[in-house]
């Protein structure tokens, strides 16, 4: 079936059964068999779906299903006797735990003796030409962006290899037929939808199509197709649960000058709702996409793609082959997702009522933590899980987590996402516990993660917390002029942890939406990201350190960037900049055990003595006498 034609398939619940015939042995061989139908030698099946998700809908974890790897990055690729999934530092642990390395080679990626997916594509592309052939290696078009092809293009084509786009994904062929054809499929887009107020929002559905239209015409442009869901949400004010933990759903949208039109399911949508939309915006079934882009395009059509956000899919009805066209494009940066990140002040509001509720919850499971540990009662990594989820839903308009909590204790909690809380781990003395975990509310997104020391701290756990808390206060107060880019704060919070000769091996910090993803572009504190750092974006700072079997550490908080008073002390040009800082969006106690306050700054003692102060003016009005008195101790340094 086509990525569009799978929205229409029986919605049911997943098969659980673990009949041998169903091995990913089995899986792999009959995926190979299928080669010969479309002249490949391998096929690449990457970790994003047709609308480039992080999260995926069960239906579309394509490669978790044929390979078992259920990180939420890490491509997989299948040769003719081999294959290979390709993870970051995240998932080094992670990915050799879930498949069976006798069947697929974990490559982790940034290691010296490990390969890249181009790497390895190079050295299959060399052995076709010795034997006078080319590599063909097919994809499905709409699981890459254009950015993510043309990177892997541009390396692996001088060695022969041809990418071959195949229109029908061939895990989901291969899914439909004997013997996985019985299972029974997942369910998929069919969670209702809802809208938020502008009373939530700040801005109108009709505000934002006009903003939009505006940033088309700038371009000298007239069309602009959307994929990425986050976006389509924003936009229309709409929300749905076809994702689990990200409040959006499954659709694609075009906004022209004149016109907008949404394409999903519209037998989830109510009488109410689609009156409603039909103000805004044509809504069209979900299969009407690609039609309805093809009758707008003309040669003299302007259409906008983002390269980062545009699946070739979609690219290659604007453009099906290299010296075709059917209009003319423009490749900038897509608008919606740079509104979508800059939050106006009701959307700040609104996560700052969301974060403070997740912050009373997490405040009040770190009491519940230390009270159990203290009466020696044995807690699993399972029941720190629940615990937490139980305070959020204790909290008002509660809709679900932001995603899966991560409570890893002792070695597991060097496993960067480790998604899975054991029911049969108990935590044990001398362990560290890592709590991330975070909540979705009516309003706003949350997520944070604090570090536990399971009974009395080694000297080893608190030198490390320590230094991993210097790198956190350090980026906190951190103040920068206007054009400050995410890899320049990124630099600055390792500073510390590298003098110390410790290193993590993921971003410094991501950005999160207003009740939408817990991870959003395009601003981010990462080596990687380009994207200045502007008023109104929200991002963690989140720093860390892990060792295998040791342990791991993690601290992060939610912060919205604000701007602060002058910082530039003469009469220059440069004084007239504006300069911007971090304000707190989360207020939660760190473990004062692991904290070596002889290892602190004077100036990062006085940042946490005033983040304590801030946490109990927040906090303690509304918690009982019981464990407020708690959060006087705990703020007491």
């Amino acid at each position: 079936m086509t990525p569009i034609d799978l929205l229409q398939a029986p919605t049911q619940t997943t098969d659980q059964t673990t009949d041998q015939t169903t091995t990913v042995a089995a899986k792999l061989a009959v995926l190979r068999s299928r080669f010969a139908d479309h002249g490949l030698d391998a096929y690449l099946i990457p970790s994003a779906d047709e609308h480039l998700n992080e999260y995926l809908p069960e239906i579309k974890q394509r490669r978790k299903w044929i390979s078992g790897f259920t990180g939420s990055s890490g491509d997989f690729l299948v040769g003719q006797t081999q294959a290979w999934v390709f993870v970051d530092s995240r998932y080094y642990e992670q990915a050799g735990l879930e498949v069976d390395t006798d069947l697929i080679q974990v490559s982790k990626v940034g290691l010296d003796d490990h390969k890249t997916l181009e790497e390895v594509v190079e050295e299959l592309g060399r052995e076709a030409a010795k034997s006078g052939k080319e590599l063909r290696l097919g994809y499905d078009p709409f699981t890459l962006s254009v950015s993510q092809f043309r990177e892997f293009y541009k390396k692996v084509e001088p060695w022969g290899v041809v990418l071959v786009p195949i229109a029908a994904n061939l895990v989901d062929h291969l899914r439909s037929q004997h013997p996985w054809g019985t299972e029974i499929l997942p369910a998929y887009a069919d969670s209702p939808l809802f809208s938020l107020s502008d009373e939530q929002t700040g801005e109108a559905i009709a505000q934002k199509l006009t903003r939009t239209r505006e940033k088309l015409e700038k371009a000298n442009t007239q069309i602009l197709p959307l994929t990425k869901l986050d976006q389509i949400a924003w936009l229309f004010n709409l929300r749905g649960w076809d994702v689990s933990y990200n409040p959006v759903f499954i659709a694609y949208a075009i906004v022209t000058l004149e016109q907008a039109f949404l394409f999903t399911n519209e037998h989830r949508i109510e009488p109410a709702l689609q009156q409603q939309l039909t103000h805004h915006l044509t809504l069209l079934p979900y299969n009407e996409y690609v039609p309805t882009l093809r009758s707008l395009l003309t040669p003299n059509s302007r259409v906008l793609i983002d390269p980062k956000h545009i699946t070739m899919g979609t690219y290659q009805i604007l453009k099906p082959a290299p010296r075709q066209t059917r209009c003319k494009i423009v490749e900038t940066a897509n608008p919606v997702e740079a509104m979508k990140a800059r939050k106006n002040a009701t959307e700040i509001a609104q996560m700052q009522q969301a974060n403070l509720k997740a912050s009373r919850a997490k405040t009040r499971t770190m009491k519940w933590l230390l009270d159990q540990l203290a009466a020696g009662n044995q807690l699993t990594e399972a029941d720190v899980a629940a615990t937490i989820e139980g305070f959020y839903q204790e909290e008002s308009d509660f809709q679900g987590l932001s995603f899966n909590t991560i409570a890893g204790s002792g070695s597991n909690s060097s496993i960067v996402h480790y998604g899975t809380p054991n029911p049969e781990k108990v935590l044990q003395a001398g362990e560290l516990l890592l709590l991330d975990s975070g909540a979705q509310y009516a309003a706003g997104t949350t997520d944070d993660t604090r570090t536990f020391a399971v009974g009395i701290p080694t000297p080893d756990q608190i030198e490390r917390y320590t230094e991993v808390l210097k790198a956190h206060i350090n980026c906190a107060m951190q103040q920068f002029p206007k054009g400050t880019t995410g890899a320049q704060l990124d630099g600055i919070t390792r500073s510390t942890l590298w003098h110390a000769g410790l290193d993590y091996g993921h971003g410094t910090g991501h950005g999160v939406g207003a009740f939408l993803n817990v991870h959003e572009g395009p601003n981010g504190i990462s080596k990687r990201v380009s994207q200045t750092l502007e008023p109104g974006m929200i991002t963690s700072i989140e720093p860390g350190f892990y060792q295998p079997g040791w342990g791991g550490i993690r601290i992060e908080n939610l912060y919205a960037i604000v701007e602060v008073p002058q910082a530039a002390k003469d009469n220059s040009d440069a004084a007239k900049i504006p300069w911007y800082g971090f304000e707190s969006l989360t207020y939660i106690p760190f473990d004062n055990r692991l904290i070596d306050l002889t290892r602190l700054s004077d100036r990062q003692r006085t940042w946490l003595d005033c983040y304590y102060q801030t946490i109990l003016a927040k906090l303690t009005p509304t918690l009982s006498p019981t464990d407020a008195d708690w959060l006087k101790q705990t703020c007491n340094l």
